[in-house]
C-alpha cells in the first residue's frame, strides 16, 4: 500500500477497508481532468511512471543477457546502463510526485494517515536502480 490508515490502505489504483473502490480520476478513461476534480493528473503521471520503471527495467535485464553473448571482449555495457538509469529516473519522478501530491489523491475522509510500505519500497528502488545503472556502465565484458 502507498498510503494506509487506521482501518483502510491504498495504492495507486484502489483504497481498500473490507471491500476495494476505485479512487477517483485514477482510470485512463478520466485522462481529460474536470475542474472540480481532485487530481489533475497526478496519480496517472505516477501510475504510468512506474510501470514504464518496471518495463524498463526487465527490458534492461534482457538487454543485458543478449549483450552478454553478443559484445566482445572488454566491451562495455553501455545500452542497459542507459536503460537502467532510464528506470531509475522513472521510479524517482514517479515517487517525487507522489510525495509532493499524496494528500490530494484521496477525499478528506482518507487525508489522515502514514506513508506505506510500497511508497518506501519506491524509495529504495530509486537508488537501487541507480547503482545497477552506475555497475553496467563500468563493468566490462570478461572471459
Amino acid at each position: 500500500a502507498w498510503w494506509t490508515g487506521t482501518n483502510y490502505i491504498t495504492d495507486l489504483w484502489k483504497t481498500c477497508n473490507e471491500t476495494c473502490v476505485p479512487i477517483p480520476d485514477s482510470s485512463s478513461t478520466s485522462a481529460v481532468q474536470s475542474p472540480l476534480s481532485l487530481s489533475p493528473g497526478y496519480l496517472q503521471a505516477v501510475q504510468a511512471t512506474m510501470i514504464l520503471a518496471t518495463i524498463l527495467c526487465c527490458v534492461g535485464f534482457f538487454v543485458f543477457i543478449l549483450q552478454l553473448f553478443r559484445l566482445k571482449q572488454g566491451e562495455r555495457f553501455v545500452f542497459t546502463a542507459v536503460i537502467q538509469l532510464l528506470s531509475s529516473l522513472c521510479v524517482m519522478i514517479a515517487a517525487s510526485i507522489y510525495t509532493a501530491e499524496h494528500k490530494s489523491f484521496h477525499p478528506g475522509s482518507l487525508k489522515d494517515g502514514d506513508f506505506g510500505s510500497s511508497f518506501v519500497l519506491a524509495w529504495i528502488a530509486f537508488p537501487l536502480t541507480l547503482l545497477s545503472g552506475l555497475m553496467y556502465l563500468v563493468l566490462r565484458k570478461r572471459k
